[in-house]
This record gives structure tokens, C-alpha cells and sequence, in this order.
């Protein structure tokens, strides 16, 4: 939890400098969210709609391209990003592009366990799909809500 809260701090000093290289969250002009509509199979006591993974290098660099186009400017090595699902597709998120965002890796090492995390709890029916995707989508959007998302998470394993 500690290393988190001087993850995000860090980020926070970081960015406040160095203008607008990169997204901190989802920008909801590109990115709202959206859950899955084709589903390979349903998931978890809910039977949660799940889609595959479906991304190639083309639709990723559309996603750089569109989040150029609002004053990102993706700075440094491509390795250092990936695009996140904005609502994971363990919790029923889609692959269209209003569910996709670049995450640089400082953002990915703060909110990536909630992802797990959340799955778990989900799976064992102990957080419905619609609370965990509020959860998510809230600490994607503060990254300060991280550490308590966590938290309130690891207390319904």
C-alpha cells in the first residue's frame, strides 16, 4: 500500500512538470467505457458476457493517433505503454474503442492489481459487476482512490 501512495505521488510531481505527455486517466472525450456486446462465453455467478482480447498493432497505434489528436503527446519509447482496457475484460469490458486508453507504465503500476483483484472477487460472487466496475472506473479516474479500492477489494476475498 505504501509503495502505491509514493507511486502516485511521484506521478503526481512528475506530470505536473512536464505539461501533457501523457493521459493520468481515461480521457472520457475518447474513452467512456463500454461492457462487452459479443460475447465468447459467460463468466462468474452473474454470467458476466466476456469477450477475447482483441487487439492487433494496428487498432493500438489508432488509439495513440486519436489521443494525439486531443494534445497527448505520447512521449518516449513505445514500450513504455500499453493500451488499458478502461473496464477490464475479466469484469466484462469490451475491445471497442471507447473501452481502450495508452497507459503509460508509472499509471499501469498503480491501478493494474486492481484488475485481479477485483476478477477475484467477482468470480466468487462477492461484488456484483456493477459495483465493481464503479470501483474501477472511480480509482482509474483518482488515482488517490487506489489504495482504498484495494483496501475495500481485499476485504471481501
Amino acid at each position: 500500500m505504501k509503495i502505491i501512495t509514493l507511486l502516485i505521488t511521484l506521478l503526481m510531481t512528475f506530470t505536473s512538470y512536464a505539461g501533457n505527455p501523457f493521459p493520468r486517466t481515461p480521457d472520457a472525450r475518447l474513452t467512456r467505457g463500454s461492457l462487452c456486446s459479443t460475447p465468447s462465453t459467460y463468466r462468474y455467478p452473474e454470467q458476466i458476457p466476456y469477450c477475447e482480447r482483441e487487439l492487433n498493432s494496428f487498432r493500438k497505434e489508432a488509439i495513440f493517433i486519436a489521443y494525439r489528436k486531443l494534445g497527448y503527446s505520447l512521449s518516449g519509447d513505445r514500450g513504455q505503454y500499453k493500451v488499458d482496457h478502461y473496464i477490464p475484460l475479466c469484469a466484462g469490458g469490451s475491445n471497442e474503442d471507447t473501452n481502450l486508453w495508452p497507459q503509460y507504465f508509472t499509471i499501469s503500476a498503480i491501478t493494474d492489481p486492481l484488475e485481479p483483484l477485483g476478477c477475484e472477487v467477482l468470480a466468487k460472487g462477492r461484488i456484483s459487476q456493477k459495483d465493481l466496475v464503479e470501483l474501477i472506473m472511480k480509482a482509474k479516474n483518482n488515482l488517490n482512490e487506489v489504495p482504498g479500492v484495494i483496501k475495500y477489494l481485499r476485504s471481501l476475498k
